[in-house]
């Protein structure tokens, strides 16, 4: 089979920044499944890896990441009791496995769900890290519901990514919150107001901006951008006994013991823990992404795929992986094979 990996980590530009090489089909077995992969989903953590993982040394087998698919199942292992052959799935894969960017792929049937029916495939490729992560951060971390939270507010820096195109309506139409989203072009500031945001600031100034909009303080705050650069500002926003929760690689210590006067909570979230520790509740990401699925199909949840690029081929990797580095994507980007 086609898989496209890199043998050291190197600039986006740089001829061998992603490889086009053959190699075997592997065999499932145990609780693993194999996938023929129809459409990908690149991810600010697929640049990331690539760019970080391999830069102090070279291997002679390209490695291989990659963390949004959809496909159907191929083959099953004997443990498995979710799927069957034939299904369409998607998932967003383990850290400590070869990733998507391969026509076929093994995961672990505990986190893949049964792709959404009514909307296309490559919509529907965008959307497993991205929704896992905000569910996870909004009801897993946070610990929110609907009963107890309609109509608190919250604050969500980075709207227009991936993730927090998700996490405003999630947070809007599920939750029934009042939100409050970052957007500093008009492009983003666009985008959020489509996927449900009640009100837009702009990051630049971010305490003033939300007192201009009539708010002291907030109910809860999520950061998917950085988290050094705005804890002033979360510490200032966030009410007394509220919660915050980041996904952000802080770039320096944060000083958590700023939160004690206000007994606010705070929380992380990595989408990959789950399978990475192969935690007791791991099949929680199976049954969230057929809950995602559900509200896909049903129109509460709109699909954020705003790129596709056609054709599995390391100039649209490369292609991918610079328009992620830019900072200047909105929604989500696919690769369709």
């Amino acid at each position: 089979m086609k898989a496209i990996g890199f043998k050291k980590s190197l600039h986006i530009d740089e001829a061998d920044s992603f490889i086009e090489f053959e190699k075997e089909i592997p065999t499932a077995e145990g609780r693993d499944i194999l996938v023929k992969i129809e459409a990908i989903s690149v991810n600010p953590v697929d640049y990331k890896i690539r760019k970080n993982s391999l830069k102090d040394t070279q291997q002679d087998i390209p490695k291989v990441i990659g963390w949004d698919a959809i496909g159907t199942v191929e083959a099953t292992g004997d443990e498995v009791t979710l799927f069957k052959k034939g299904d369409r799935v998607y998932y967003a894969g383990d850290l400590t496995r070869d990733g998507s960017n391969q026509e076929f792929q093994i995961v672990d049937e505990r986190i893949v769900g049964m792709a959404p029916k009514n909307i296309s495939i490559e919509q529907a490729a965008a959307m497993p890290l991205t929704s896992l992560t905000a569910y996870e951060i909004l009801f897993d971390r946070l610990q929110l519901n609907k009963e107890k939270d309609k109509d608190k507010t919250i604050l969500i820096i980075g709207g227009a990514g991936g993730v927090g195109s998700v996490g405003i309506q999630l947070a809007k139409k599920v939750l029934g919150l009042s939100v409050i989203a970052t957007a500093s072009r008009e492009v983003t500031a666009e985008w959020c107001l489509k996927m449900g945001a009640d009100h837009l600031v702009n990051h630049q100034d971010l305490v003033s901006e939300v007192k201009k909009i009539g708010f002291e303080q907030v109910d809860f705050i999520v950061d998917f951008v950085n988290l050094n650069e705005y804890w002033d500002a979360i510490v200032e926003l966030i009410k007394p006994q509220g919660k915050i929760g980041s996904i952000s690689d802080p770039t320096g210590p944060v000083p958590l013991n700023q939160l004690k006067k206000k007994s606010a909570a705070f929380y992380w979230e990595l989408m990959f823990t789950r399978a990475m520790f192969q935690t007791e509740d791991m099949i929680a990401q199976h049954h969230i992404l057929n809950q995602i699925s559900q509200l896909l199909d049903e129109g509460i949840l709109q699909p954020t795929m705003n790129t596709t690029l056609d054709g599995f081929t390391a100039e649209n990797m490369k292609a991918a992986h610079r328009l992620l580095e830019s900072g200047k994507s909105v929604g989500k980007l696919v690769v369709k094979f």
